[in-house]
């Protein structure tokens, strides 16, 4: 499929390259933070947007075609980097790192700051949903049942605040032949904020990549 890139790295240089962009990234996303909350004058901000124009300028004179997709090794080891969600090189990415389970869980612990404001000091219900998107997809994948999302439907319970510690928790609640249905929550402290029920289904291009005797029995 479009989009994927087989790119072997051995371990140490995808750790060189973790540690490279990783902070970069960070930098960036706290730029766009700082976008949202600074208060200096028109002149300094004036400055500020000439040199981030001119560093622009200097990462836009080598950059690849396209988007990033996704990259994988022999080993099954794969970085989508370029993702909204989990991205270790896109700055729009919360600074989400997920843990998957192989019981088919995912859960992931952050803090979201100014950018992702909806109502005043609140989440926007918007970033709430793409989080629980990709745990929900995480979790199917952890499970050994990935899958491109179907359906998701969200539920607020109560409003999620701002720059303040978040859970976000999904799991596997029953498979389908192809279709894997997970469900998940979005929790401040123990309150819950969010619940979401997705589907995921194993698009029909990548069903020939699976062996006969891991096919799921059909459901006709």
């Amino acid at each position: 499929m479009h989009g994927y890139h087989h790119e072997e790295l051995t371990s140490d240089e995808l750790a060189r390259l973790e540690d490279l962009y990783g902070p970069f990234t960070q930098s960036v996303r706290e730029l766009a933070d700082a976008t949202v909350r600074t208060t200096v004058d028109e002149d300094e901000l004036r400055k500020v947007q000439a040199e981030v124009e001119a560093l622009t300028a200097r990462l836009r004179s080598s950059q690849i075609d396209g988007t990033y997709g996704v990259r994988f090794s022999s080993d099954g080891t794969t970085r989508p980097w370029g993702n909204a969600i989990v991205g270790l090189r896109n700055p729009v990415a919360p600074p989400l790192t997920v843990r998957p389970d192989p019981a088919g869980r995912a859960e992931a612990d952050f803090v979201l700051g100014a950018g992702y404001e909806g109502p005043p000091g609140l989440v926007h219900g918007g970033i709430s949903a793409a989080i629980l998107d990709q745990l929900l997809g995480e979790a199917a994948g952890a499970g050994g049942k990935p899958g491109m999302t179907g359906s998701l439907t969200i539920r607020y319970r109560r409003p999620t605040p701002l720059d303040t510690p978040l859970t976000a928790s999904a799991w596997i609640d029953r498979t389908e032949g192809w279709k894997t249905y997970c469900l998940g929550t979005i929790h401040h402290g123990d309150e819950l904020c969010v619940e979401a029920e997705g589907l995921f289904i194993v698009p029909k291009w990548a069903r020939s990549l699976v062996s006969p005797d891991e096919r799921p029995p059909r459901f006709d």
